[in-house]
């Protein structure tokens, strides 16, 4: 947000529930060098400003059953408003593309998609492809293993260096 100045103490606060959401707050205020009531209330003030968006458990899908993990790039037909949101609705009614991002460059999206498997992954794409949303090209990047999938972001490398703790 905008505007919302963040000392050192907060930043600890917000590297320290992203990387343990279930940290508590004991822990959580000897971590930060804070008292557990003012480390608290400092946290709900994170959580009120919109700073702190949720807490989510991270779930290992690949123990569960084999996936396809497929990385997409999109480009549209035509570029007037309507067809941006037509295919944006389309990707938000598709449980199975897990992250979508509008970019500039040489295409238009990059979407990552989650399948059972390739077949599953085709029948999504001929899926969009037969309800018209847009859709010009697209191109298939399978991944094949992940080398790094971070969950914490880089507060201290999005700060300047003053602010850094």
């Amino acid at each position: 947000m905008a505007g919302v100045r963040l000392d050192a103490i907060d930043l600890k606060i917000l590297d320290a529930i992203q990387r343990d959401g279930r940290i508590t707050k004991l822990k959580l205020a000897d971590k930060v060098g804070l008292s557990p009531t003012p480390c608290w209330m400092r946290l709900r003030k994170l959580e009120k400003a919109g700073i702190v968006s949720g807490y989510h458990a991270k779930v290992s899908v690949r123990v569960i059953a084999p996936v396809a993990l497929v990385l997409m790039e999109v480009t549209l037909r035509t570029h007037r408003q309507a067809d941006f949101e037509r295919f944006e609705r389309a990707v938000n009614d598709c449980p199975e593309i897990v992250a979508c991002w509008a970019v500039g460059g040489g295409v238009d999206y990059l979407l990552k998609v989650m399948t059972r498997d390739i077949d599953a992954y085709q029948r999504l794409i001929d899926g969009l492809l037969e309800r018209d949303v847009g859709i010009d090209r697209y191109f298939t990047y399978i991944v094949t293993k992940t080398v790094k999938e971070a969950t914490a972001l880089p507060l201290t490398g999005l700060l300047p260096v003053e602010d850094h703790f």
